[in-house]
């Protein structure tokens, strides 16, 4: 077995660790990454099926992330927006509520549907008003509480409520309220910043660019099976392959970063994704749908016509949707055909002839972010690995980035 031998490796291509490797190489680092399946990005990927893209686990990206800036040419990824609000069924028709700030003029209109009196505005107002200092909600420490409980603090009720839990529950992979507050407001600000959108070649477009800058650094098909300490530095196997440095980053979800270095995981979200190609679509906006009826109708947590935001996941002249649910506590997924009849319910159309192109079901998708949050977690373990992921800052693209940047800087702290 032949040994190669570098200055630091890292394991596993996903957005952490690509941005570690652009960190420590810019800085004149030599740096080898080892991937374990046959394309970067991790979790994000893109299936291109008979022409439609599709993201695996339906994942969007808020050109608002503040790392974004530093860390990718967000321009390059021709971002296409989807609406900014979110469309509703209701028991009877539908309704679409609007971003007060992008769209003023439809607020009258908004109000006049129903659903939303004063006393609602004010509720999600008193709730939603630490959304306005970010640096207090990243040391809330002990006062931080769940969604659930900030939302009943709040006084936040009625069909604002279930809408907000339910559209929440889509970013957050879970629909009990046990996520921390502090995080969910987060996520809040940074939807009031910016409107999610979908790259004109499919999100794994994201860590395309983030690895273009690393040449042939990435090495693919490389699982690590074993991470050894040996003497000053390491030495990272796959079985087949070997090789040594000075610094061994684990960059892998929470699950595969426990497995190697010990680290104890969070407990993980599941969701599963289906994808349909359809001839015809009714008209409605390009936003995501949500059921904000008393009772839901299935498990559909979002459902959208994706190619009415990105016509660049269609085909010409052909439709392209996507809806997601959670998993079961036994991982298990629920039906193709109950998740095709939901959705098409929720967009008021008939899916009878939707054509399903693919499913994911992702065990492993989001780390759970109890309270009270912690957004800044070691970087290294007691025997001297690195390890970083969306699992040791918050659970976001934008953790993921800042958890890769972080890392680097500190390797680069150390004695040469």
């Amino acid at each position: 077995m032949s040994i190669d031998d570098t200055d630091v490796v890292i394991v596993g291509a996903g957005l952490a660790g690509l941005r570690c490797a652009a960190v420590l190489r810019e800085a004149g680092r030599d740096v080898q990454v080892w991937e374990a399946s046959d394309a970067v990005g991790g979790r994000i990927r893109t299936d291109v099926v008979d022409g439609f893209r599709c993201d695996r686990g339906f994942q969007v990206l808020n050109p608002a992330y503040p790392e974004l800036k530093d860390a990718t040419d967000v321009a390059a990824l021709r971002l296409q927006p989807f609406g900014a609000g979110v469309a509703i069924r209701r028991d009877t028709g539908s309704a679409t509520w609007v971003h007060p700030l992008r769209s003023p003029s439809k607020v009258p209109g908004m109000l006049a549907s129903g659903g939303l009196g004063p006393r609602d505005v004010v509720a999600v107002a008193r709730w939603a008003a630490g959304a306005l200092r970010p640096k207090h909600l990243t040391t809330t420490g002990q006062t931080d509480t769940s969604l659930r409980d900030a939302l009943d603090a709040a006084g936040v009720s009625g069909e604002l409520r279930r809408v907000l839990e339910r559209f929440l529950a889509g970013v957050l992979l879970e629909d009990d309220g046990v996520t921390s507050n502090a995080f969910a407001l987060l996520l809040v600000r940074m939807f009031v910043l910016g409107v999610p959108a979908l790259p004109a070649e499919g999100m794994q477009a994201l860590p395309r660019q983030l690895a273009a800058v690393l040449g042939d650094s990435i090495t693919l098909g490389r699982n690590v099976t074993d991470v050894i300490k040996v003497g000053a530095g390491w030495e990272v196997t796959d079985g087949t392959h070997r090789i040594r440095a000075r610094h061994v980053v684990v960059a892998t979800d929470a699950v595969g970063a426990a497995r190697l270095t010990g680290t104890p995981a969070p407990p993980m979200h599941g969701v599963v994704t289906d994808w349909w190609a359809a001839d015809e679509v009714p008209p409605g906006p390009a936003m995501l749908w949500v059921d904000g009826r008393r009772e839901p109708r299935g498990p559909v947590l979002n459902t959208s016509v994706i190619s009415a935001a990105a016509p660049t996941y269609a085909p010409m002249g052909q439709h392209l949707i996507a809806a997601s649910a959670l998993l079961g506590a036994d991982g298990a997924a629920p039906e193709e055909t109950v998740l095709r009849a939901h959705a098409a319910d929720v967009l008021g159309a008939d899916g009878t002839r939707w054509r399903p192109l693919i499913r994911h079901v992702v065990p492993h998708a989001l780390p759970e972010q109890a309270a009270p949050l912690t957004v800044r977690r070691p970087v290294r373990t007691a025997d001297g690995t690195w390890v970083c992921g969306d699992h040791r800052d918050t659970a976001s693209i934008q953790g993921a980035l800042v958890s890769g940047r972080r890392t680097a800087e500190a390797i680069l702290k150390t004695a040469p």
